[in-house]
C-alpha cells in the first residue's frame, strides 16, 4: 500500500518555515576564505562610523525645538536603553551565528526561510536606500564647506538632482537648472572601490575618520560649554502646545532621536571578518552604541545651553548655535569637517554591511550564485559590493533619495523586533550551542520589551514611509516565488550538486573530509503548519570539528563582561 501523499499546502507550508540548520551555518561561516583581520577596536569603530552621522548633527536641534525642549537630553536617554534592548540581543545572536547575513541568517536559523528572506530583502533596501541618503548629504555638507573655508561656490547644475519631490501634490517635479549630483555619486563610488579592495584597508579609513569626528565632537563639547546660559535650560520640560513640549514631547523626542542610534546593526555584518567573533562582536556592538549615548547626551546638553531650544529647528544646528557668539568661524568649520568625516564613515558601514547580506543569500541560493564569489586576491565579495555602489550612485546622482529615507529606521526597526524574537526561540532550540555573550537574565526579561518596544516605534511611523516599506515587501515576495523558492539550498538539495557548491571557491562550503557539501549531508529543519516538527532536527556539531581558532576564530570562552 503506497503511503499517502502530502498535501500540497502543507509540502508549501513546510518549505517557507523550513530552518537552515545551525551547524551548517557554523561550519560555512567558520571556515570561510574572508580575511580575518578586525580586531575589538575595529568592530567598535564600525559600530560608531554607523551610529554617529545625521543623527548628532540634525536630530539633536530639530528634536529639541519640536518635539521636547531642553529635555531632548532625556530623550537622547530614554532611546539610548531602549536601543540597548536589542544591543543585548543582537550580541548574543552575533556571538552564537558568528556570519555576515546578520539579522537574515538569525532570523534564517529560528523562523524559516520565508521570514529569513523578508527580512534579508528589508535590509538590502535598508542599507541601500540610507547609504545614497546619507551621500546626499554629504554632498551638501562638502558644498558648504569649500564655500565656507575656501570662498568657492559650486554650481546648482553639478550637485543637485534634475527632480524633487513635492510632499503637497505627491509628485515629482524638475528642478531646474539641476543635472547631477556629482559630489553624491562621487563619494559612491570611491567608497565602493576601497570595499573591493579589502576590508583591511576599509578598516583603517574608518579608524581615521571616525577619530576625526570624535575629536571634532569632543571640541564642540568642550569649546562651546563656555557660553552655556543656564537660564536656557528654563524651562526644561517646556509646557504642552499641542503634540509638542510636556511629556508627551519628551516621548515623540524619543521616537525621533531613536532613529540616530541605528547602526549598531551594522558591526554583526562584519562578523566573518573578525578575529574572535565569539569575544569581540558583543564589544562591538555595546561599546559603540554606549559610547554614542555620552556623545548624544554630552552633545546636546552643551547645545541647549548656548542658544535657546526654540532657535534650533535647522538643518545644521550645531554650526548655527555657535554663529551667535563670537570668535568661533574656526570651530564652526572644523565642525563641518567632523560633518563631512562622520557622513563618510556612515556610507562606508553601510556598503559594506549591504553587500555581505547579499552575499550570504546568494550563497543560500536566495540570488543568483555570481554574487556570492569573493575575488580571488581581496577576498572580498565584490560583485555584490559593485553593484550595490553602482545603484547607490544612481539614487544619490539623480533622485530625491530622501523619499525613501525613512524606510531605513523603518527596516531596521523590523529587524529588532525579529533579532529579539530570535533569541528567545535559540534559547530553546539549541540551548546548549555556544554563546559568547548571554542576554542577562534569561530569555524575557530583555528581548521581549526589546521587541515590544521596537513594534510600537514601528507602528507610530508615518503611514506613508509604512506603505513604500509594504510594496518594497510585496516586490520581494515576488522575486522569492520567481526565483528564490526554486533555487533555495535549504529547500533544493537536490538541485545543487558538488559542482555548483565548488562553484564559489570557498572551502567552508565544504565539509573538508571527503569533499562533500556539508549542505548535502545534513537535513534542514522543517516545522509543520500545526507546529510539530517534522523533519529531525540537526545536532550540534562535535565542538573538535569548529571551535579552531586559526581558522573559524570561534572558540570556547566565557562571555565577556560589558
Amino acid at each position: 500500500m503506497e503511503p499517502e501523499q502530502e498535501p500540497w499546502w502543507r509540502r508549501i507550508i513546510r518549505r517557507l518555515i523550513a530552518r537552515k540548520p545551525l551547524e551548517v551555518i557554523l561550519h560555512e561561516g567558520g571556515r570561510t576564505q574572508m580575511k580575518r583581520t578586525l580586531g575589538r577596536i575595529d568592530l567598535i569603530a564600525i559600530g560608531i562610523g554607523a551610529i554617529v552621522g545625521t543623527g548628532i548633527f540634525v536630530l539633536t536641534g530639530i528634536a529639541a525645538a519640536e518635539n521636547a525642549g531642553p529635555a531632548v537630553i532625556v530623550s537622547f536617554l530614554i532611546a539610548g536603553v531602549v536601543s540597548g534592548l536589542s544591543a543585548f540581543s543582537y550580541s548574543e545572536m552575533s556571538s552564537m551565528v558568528p556570519i555576515s547575513g546578520s539579522a537574515y541568517t538569525y532570523t534564517y536559523a529560528t523562523m524559516g526561510e520565508l521570514l529569513g528572506w523578508i527580512i534579508g530583502w528589508d535590509l538590502i533596501l535598508e542599507y541601500l536606500v540610507g547609504a545614497a541618503t546619507v551621500a546626499v548629504g554629504w554632498s551638501a555638507y562638502v558644498v558648504t564647506f569649500f564655500s565656507d573655508v575656501f570662498n568657492v561656490e559650486f554650481t546648482k547644475k553639478t550637485t543637485q538632482a534634475p527632480v524633487l519631490w513635492d510632499n503637497n501634490d505627491m509628485a515629482f517635479k524638475v528642478n531646474h537648472g539641476a543635472y547631477l549630483n556629482i559630489p553624491a555619486i562621487f563619494i559612491s563610488l570611491l567608497v565602493t572601490a576601497l570595499l573591493v579592495l579589502g576590508i583591511k584597508q576599509a578598516s583603517w579609513v574608518n579608524r581615521v575618520v571616525v577619530v576625526v569626528k570624535i575629536v571634532v565632537i569632543l571640541l564642540f563639547i568642550f569649546g562651546a560649554c563656555r557660553y552655556v546660559d543656564q537660564s536656557n535650560y528654563h524651562p526644561f520640560v517646556p509646557p504642552r502646545q499641542g503634540n509638542s513640549y510636556g511629556a508627551r514631547g519628551v516621548f515623540k523626542g524619543t521616537q525621533r532621536v531613536f532613529f540616530a542610534y541605528i547602526g549598531f546593526d551594522a558591526v554583526s555584518t562584519a562578523a566573518q571578518e573578525a578575529r574572535n567573533p565569539q569575544r569581540d562582536l558583543p564589544w562591538g556592538i555595546c561599546g559603540s552604541l554606549s559610547i554614542c549615548t555620552v556623545l548624544y547626551i554630552a552633545v546636546s546638553t552643551v547645545l541647549c545651553g548656548i542658544i535657546s531650544y526654540k532657535e534650533l529647528d535647522v538643518a545644521s544646528p550645531l554650526t548655527f548655535a555657535l554663529q551667535a557668539h563670537p570668535n568661533t568661524r574656526w570651530l564652526r568649520i572644523l565642525i563641518e569637517l567632523g560633518a563631512i568625516c562622520g557622513l563618510t564613515s556612515v556610507i562606508l558601514i553601510l556598503l559594506l554591511g549591504q553587500p555581505r547580506i547579499f552575499f550570504t543569500m546568494a550563497r543560500d541560493g536566495l540570488f543568483p550564485r555570481i554574487f556570492g564569489r569573493l575575488h580571488h586576491r581581496f577576498k572580498t565579495p565584490y560583485l555584490p559590493t559593485i553593484a550595490s555602489g553602482i545603484v547607490c550612485a544612481v539614487l544619490a546622482g539623480v533622485l530625491p533619495v530622501d523619499i525613501l529615507g525613512d524606510m531605513t529606521s523603518v527596516g531596521t526597526l523590523l529587524a529588532f523586533i525579529l533579532v529579539n524574537i530570535g533569541v528567545i526561540i535559540m534559547r530553546f532550540l539549541h540551548p546548549g550551542a555556544q554563546r559568547g555573550f548571554r542576554v542577562p537574565g534569561g530569555p524575557f526579561l530583555i528581548p521581549i520589551p526589546g521587541a515590544a518596544i521596537a513594534l510600537v516605534v514601528l507602528v507610530l511611523s508615518d503611514g506613508p514611509t509604512i506603505y513604500r516599506l509594504f510594496i518594497w515587501l510585496a516586490i520581494g515576495l515576488v522575486v522569492y516565488a520567481a526565483f528564490g523558492y526554486r533555487h533555495s539550498r535549504v529547500g533544493n538539495p537536490e538541485k545543487w550538486s558538488e559542482e555548483d557548491i565548488a562553484y564559489f571557491q570557498d572551502s567552508g562550503m565544504l565539509d573538508g573530509s571527503d569533499g562533500s557539501s556539508i549542505a548535502q549531508s545534513g537535513k534542514a529543519e522543517q516545522v509543520d503548519s500545526v507546529g510539530k516538527q517534522s523533519v529531525e532536527s540537526v545536532t550540534s556539531m562535535p565542538p573538535a570539528h569548529f571551535n579552531q581558532p586559526h581558522a573559524s576564530g570561534i572558540v570556547e570562552q566565557p562571555a565577556p563582561k560589558l
